[in-house]
C-alpha cells in the first residue's frame, strides 16, 4: 500500500493508481452503478502534469455508495425537450436538424447572411 500524505485541507492524499482498498472516483463509481450520495470526500489522488499543477480526483468510500437513481420517463421527456431547443436558430427560428454552434450563436445559414441595414 502506497504511504499518503496530508492535502492541504488535511485530506489523504495518494499517489496516482495508488489508492487504497475501498476508495473509488465518481467515473469508477458510476462504472459500477454507484453514485457517492451524499457522502464526503475522504481521500484524493493526484496525478502530476508538467506544466501546470497536478490533477487530483476526490475518492469515496464504495460500502457508503447508493445505487444510481434510475432516469423516469419524465426525465428522459426533458432531455429530449432539452436537445431539441438546442436546434431551434435563436436568428431564423428554424429547427436546422444540428446542435446550434455556441461560436456562432446562430445557424450557419444566418451565420454566413450578410447584416441587413436598418
Amino acid at each position: 500500500m502506497a504511504q499518503s500524505s496530508r492535502g492541504s485541507c488535511g485530506t489523504p492524499t495518494y499517489p496516482w493508481h495508488l489508492a487504497p482498498d475501498g476508495l473509488a472516483t465518481r467515473r469508477q463509481l458510476r462504472a459500477l452503478g454507484l453514485r457517492p450520495g451524499g457522502q464526503p470526500v475522504v481521500a484524493q489522488i493526484e496525478r502530476p502534469r508538467r506544466h501546470r499543477g497536478p490533477l487530483v480526483a476526490y475518492l469515496y468510500r464504495t460500502d457508503l455508495a447508493k445505487p444510481v437513481r434510475p432516469m423516469t420517463p419524465a426525465k428522459w421527456a426533458a432531455v429530449k425537450r432539452a436537445l431539441a431547443a438546442r436546434r431551434i436558430c435563436p436568428g431564423c427560428g428554424l429547427d436546422r436538424g444540428y446542435t446550434i454552434p455556441t461560436s456562432l450563436g446562430v445557424c450557419v445559414t444566418c451565420a454566413g447572411a450578410p447584416a441587413l441595414a436598418a
